[in-house]
């Protein structure tokens, strides 16, 4: 899965945990950019990217992501 593909399966992940159609995410949409995620929304995120994928993320690694640019690296480097 190439990095645009990987970006439109996780806006549409975005979409449907946070209920909003309007949601557009690039590689540098932060939680800052987002009404809607918020703490507990990002663990509903994050869950949902997992089982999406099939794969899980530490919590080392959640805690170092600064946008969606940095998950998406990290799940690059698990092989996604």
């Amino acid at each position: 899965m190439n990095k645009q593909e990987l970006i439109q399966t996780i806006n549409n992940i975005f979409i449907e945990v946070l209920d909003d159609d309007e949601i557009v995410i690039t590689e540098s949409t932060s939680a800052d950019d987002l009404r809607e995620w918020d703490s507990l929304n990002h663990i509903h995120l994050v869950v949902a990217i997992e089982k999406h994928f099939k794969m899980r993320f530490t919590s080392q690694e959640i805690q170092s992501w600064a946008n969606v640019g940095d998950m998406i690296v990290n799940m690059q480097k698990k092989g996604i």
